[in-house]
């Protein structure tokens, strides 16, 4: 089975919990950055009670599964519980758990950016530096280390080799040719805040009359971007607009993502931090430094926030790439008032969003 979405890739993640996390322990100290090897912050975790809750954006209940496996046989005798949701219930569920002294969570991980800066504001982040931090790219974290990006993902079109043919798509102008009719998927862009930029962005290329041509395709609208995803690599819809897919596909996958030349995409790195309350702050610091370490950076199936860290083989930085709107994403955000304008003109064209959410509904206080 093809590792799934947003799960660190392969073995060479299970890093050894005794390896140090690297040179430049004097630099580190300068910085303010953590100085401990992953073993001495492993051994503060376990004293720490060895447990650790993260609340993660996402799109199923098993979709950080992989992460949880490589973390835990990294550190033996740590129980992850990490806990998958869209962003926009999670942070609403932590706002109602802060606003009623019930936080659940150690570590939150969000696609909603406009979210840290207002939490760092109100007092609710614990500053911290894991190791590494002075390579994640300045984009990706908050100067004081409020919040760090702990990795790139990336949405734009994907589609199964099989079922393209000897043409894929290169361009979201080709998927108005007749050929696609009935053979796309995507996620509501009015239900995802990152979808429905990637077509803000597209709109704003190439105007509303592209959306009400690509409407008319007989596109399979779903909730999350796992489904479309799911969809493409089983055969039963060839091309999805709205997630992203492995940039070095393992063998027997049959999904390929698209960087387009020219046509915008959209890419962000996901924000973490630790809770100023946090039950189990050795265990979160431990969480901060592994995801940042460049065995854990390297592995994962898109980009790195880590400068020294090499992109996948024929690829370069993610900030090279100056059609992926690295800034625009947090600014679109941000402007909850041209979200939701967007978001209503974009439903009179796609319809109202039908059906359960795909991790389904968590309630209130989840992992608890």
């Amino acid at each position: 089975m093809p590792v799934g979405r947003r799960q660190v890739l392969a073995a060479g993640s299970l890093t050894a919990a005794g390896i140090a996390l690297g040179a430049g322990t004097a630099h580190a100290a300068r910085s303010g950055e953590e100085t401990k090897s992953l073993n001495q912050l492993y051994r503060e975790a376990m004293r720490e009670g060895g447990t650790l809750t993260v609340y993660a954006g996402g799109d199923t209940a098993t979709q950080q599964d992989g992460n949880k496996a490589a973390f835990e046989k990294a550190f033996p005798g740590i129980t992850l519980n990490i806990v998958v949701d869209y962003s926009k219930f999670h942070d609403a569920r932590i706002d109602n758990q802060l606003a009623t002294g019930t936080l659940v969570p150690d570590v939150v991980q969000l696609q909603t950016l406009q979210d840290f800066p207002r939490w760092k504001h109100e007092g609710a982040l614990l500053p911290y530096k894991p190791a590494g931090f002075s390579r994640v790219h300045p984009a990706f974290k908050d100067p004081d280390g409020a919040w760090t990006g702990i990795f790139v993902d990336a949405f734009s079109t994907i589609y199964n080799v099989d079922k393209a043919g000897g043409t894929a798509p290169a361009s979201v102008r080709d998927l108005l040719d007749p050929r696609w009719k009935g053979k796309i998927v995507s996620t509501y862009p009015n239900d995802d805040d990152a979808v429905l930029y990637l077509y803000n962005l597209i709109v704003d290329e190439y105007g509303w009359e592209w959306l009400r041509r690509f409407v008319a395709q007989d596109v399979a609208w779903v909730r999350g971007t796992q489904e479309p995803a799911d969809r493409v690599e089983a055969g039963t819809a060839a091309v999805a607009l709205g997630t992203d897919g492995m940039l070095t596909p393992a063998a027997g996958v049959k999904t390929r993502f698209v960087v387009p030349k020219h046509d915008p995409f959209m890419a962000w790195a996901q924000r973490a931090a630790i809770f100023r309350h946090a039950k189990h702050p050795a265990a979160a610091k431990l969480y901060l430094n592994w995801w940042l370490s460049k065995q854990t950076q390297s592995d994962f199936y898109m980009w790195s926030v880590r400068t020294d860290v090499q992109p996948h083989e024929g690829y370069r930085p993610i900030w090279e790439y100056h059609n992926a709107h690295l800034d625009g994403f947090e600014t679109f955000m941000a402007d909850r008032g041209l979200v939701e304008r967007f978001r209503q003109q974009l439903t009179l064209y796609v319809g109202e969003v039908t059906g359960a959410p795909s991790p389904g509904w968590l309630g209130l206080h989840p992992g608890r």
